[in-house]
């Protein structure tokens, strides 16, 4: 099955996902409202196929580990299928400006001045699209995913790094 005709199928879709590694206690109400922005957007709707993973819905269990992006990837029933790793140096850098956006936006929010918040929300825009084809292209040949998806996935992956 191509990659195309693997996104277009009817299960290629995530069922379920969830973040493990650290607790969730240390984020910031913004990152937490991004988190459940991110899963909820994606429960409604995505795009995701594991290259030679199977017959989907799939679940994902994405963490961090060891320095290094996990994908754990699962069928529906809680099988594993398979795992790939993702260095995160090469995200680093996005994700190093996405939490100063996010702490510029905290600050902008109390001081009440929207049209900085608006700056700001354009910013992170941009760095949304800038990690989703990274995620994209680091993903090539492992698994395929579509855009919006992959803007979802970096949220969450920022989420994650978060906590480090």
């Amino acid at each position: 099955m191509t990659i195309a005709a693997g996104l277009a199928a009817e299960g290629a879709r995530l069922a379920d996902i969830a973040l493990e590694g650290e607790t969730l206690t240390r984020l910031s109400p913004l990152l937490e409202a991004d988190q459940a922005q991110a899963v909820a957007d994606l429960q409604a709707e995505n795009r995701f196929f594991p290259i030679g993973g199977g017959p989907g819905p799939y679940g994902l269990r994405l963490s961090i580990q060891h320095g290094r992006l996990v994908f754990d990837i699962r069928a529906a029933d809680g099988t594993p299928l398979r795992g790939i790793l993702l260095a995160l140096g090469p995200f680093r850098g996005l994700i190093r400006d996405y939490q100063m956006l996010v702490e510029s936006h905290i600050l902008a929010v109390a001081e009440g001045r929207e049209q900085r918040i608006q700056a700001i929300d354009m910013g992170r825009r941009g760095l949304h699209n800038e990690g989703a084809e990274l995620l994209i292209k680091r993903l090539e040949g492992k698994i395929a995913i579509d855009f919006a998806t992959a803007r979802r996935l970096f949220t969450l992956v920022c989420v994650l790094h978060q906590r480090i």
